[in-house]
């Protein structure tokens, strides 16, 4: 049976990255709300919990909790800042507004103890709260010049806290920690990898399925390529794909994915013309949350009708992806977008269900699970492209002039980045239409036209990312070739914003 980590979301910011660490180190996660009944959290197997940090304090009244018999349940228990004050609270220990606040990089003191082997002595702090009295039977194991009591640990009763946050990169070498903790704590193989799921998969979709029939919504992604391929490979025939042409696509795309998944892969497909119905639809709108659920809908509806054509269909194939789900919002965490295909459905859907193969996986593990699946290296590690497409770089409302600047800048820019080399090293790369105009000089006459946002990150799985550092010459070209080829454009430029504060897409 497979091993298993629960990460009790207690609404803290880093806590999709704990989940992601855990799978790093080996061992299945599942990022599940602190308040799930017990048997969820239980589920068919469980090696461990890890409650997450939050922005309560523990100590006052209606703080966020979680049934408490998961200090019963026989698996080693570890907290995180919150978590670890939580875990005080619960056992008899004292917690209070520390007297000096710790931010960032901080100093640390370990003790000879497992969980921190191989570890720097910098780590993460974020936090307003600490345990001030380590509770009877807990030994103090870590401590800074301002945080006497910085982790603990009950070896009887296998649980332990820690204030910092060894889960982001800031940490010198915090991921040991997790892998002290699952391998030396909890004894765990850590022999999962997602690139091994093929087989189990492909079962679980035979078994939901069974004999009836699936609509593939393939919009030419990774996500929906994957999942795509591996339901063709569980069901086979059983399953036509719709590739929706919604006009919100970037230069070519409609031809390049249908020759792709038709003579590349196989794969049994019908491309819908839906230019003007989605651009009709969009008219007007210019707020984003709103576009990306009037496009949601009006994918299900194509998708509906499509199925009927065909006879009908049970169910839907749809790309999801876990960042995907985390995104649209739990009940621990806020929704940052609706994601077409989560937030942005429609609640009357005309399928007995959806499958959703990928569910569960961050975008790296995606990409790991396609190449098992011998899907072409260069499709798997294809740029990210939203489900919404251009209609979230437009900023504003949506016109066909718009999307035809962003298109051809969108097309220089990648252009650009594949000549210098820099294709896979960028994890995502666009342009953006912004709406705004600014003045400029043009063969000394006066203009007064758009400005064009060029964006470009990396990451491994699209939860937190880093602004790419383009060399100067590459932007330099860039800038001067949308400048001189793309009419209405006076002015580009860079976005260097990280995630967080921002996200990825503008919308």
């Amino acid at each position: 049976m497979r091993e298993r980590v629960v990460v009790l979301d207690f609404g803290g910011q880093y806590n999709q990255l704990i989940a992601r660490r855990v799978r790093e180190a080996g061992v299945y996660s599942e990022l599940i709300t602190h308040d799930a009944p017990i048997e969820r959290i239980k589920g068919e197997s469980l090696s461990a919990i890890i409650m997450t940090g939050g922005p309560d304090s523990a100590y006052e009244e209606g703080a966020k909790a979680c049934d408490n018999a998961v200090f019963s349940l026989g698996v080693p228990v570890l907290g995180i800042c919150y978590g670890m004050q939580y875990i005080a609270k619960v056992f008899g220990g004292a917690i209070a507004s520390a007297p000096i606040r710790e931010y960032g990089h901080t100093k640390i003191r370990f003790t000879d103890h497992p969980l921190f082997t191989g570890m720097g002595d910098v780590v993460w702090m974020n936090h307003n709260d600490s345990v001030t009295r380590a509770p009877e039977g807990f030994a103090a194991i870590a401590s800074t010049c301002a945080c006497p009591v910085a982790a603990f640990a009950d070896e009887e009763r296998k649980v332990y806290g820690i204030q910092f946050h060894a889960e982001v990169t800031h940490t010198q070498n915090g991921q040991k920690l997790f892998e002290n903790f699952l391998k030396s704590v909890c004894n765990l193989k850590c022999d999962y990898s997602a690139a091994n799921l093929k087989d189990e998969l492909i079962a679980s979709i035979r078994a939901q399925v069974g004999d009836k029939r699936v609509i593939g919504a393939l919009s030419g992604g990774v996500d929906s390529s994957v999942a795509s391929v591996l339901v063709h490979e569980a069901v086979g025939a059983q399953m036509t794909c719709i590739f929706v042409d919604h006009g919100l696509l970037r230069e070519n795309e409609a031809d390049d994915v249908m020759r792709v998944y038709h003579d590349t892969l196989s794969l049994n497909i019908i491309k819908v013309d839906a230019r003007e119905r989605f651009l009709s639809k969009l008219a007007g709108i210019t707020e984003p949350e709103q576009k990306r659920k009037i496009i949601g809908e009006e994918f299900i509806r194509v998708f509906e009708e499509e199925s009927k054509k065909l006879g009908g269909a049970e169910y839907l194939l749809q790309g999801t992806i876990y960042p995907d789900v985390i995104e649209s919002g739990t009940s621990s965490a806020s929704t940052i977008k609706s994601h077409h295909n989560v937030g942005g459905l429609p609640k009357d859907i005309g399928f007995v269900g959806l499958v959703e193969p990928l569910r569960m996986l961050f975008k790296d593990e995606v990409r790991a699970l396609g190449e098992s699946l011998g899907i072409p290296h260069e499709l798997v590690w294809r740029q990210p492209f939203p489900g919404p497409g251009l209609a979230i770089r437009v900023l504003g409302d949506v016109t066909e002039d718009k999307l035809a600047i962003l298109r051809r800048s969108d097309a220089i820019f990648r252009e650009e980045v594949k000549t210098a080399g820099l294709s896979e090293a960028i994890w995502q790369y666009f342009t953006v239409f912004t709406g705004m105009r600014t003045v400029g000089v043009m063969g000394d006459l006066r203009t007064y036209d758009y400005i064009i946002g060029v964006r470009a990150v990396t990451s491994t799985d699209a939860m937190t990312v880093e602004w790419a550092e383009i060399p100067y010459s590459v932007l330099r070209r860039i800038s001067e070739r949308i400048i001189g080829e793309v009419p209405h454009v006076n002015r580009v430029v860079y976005d260097i914003t990280s995630k967080p504060p921002g996200t990825i897409e503008w919308e």
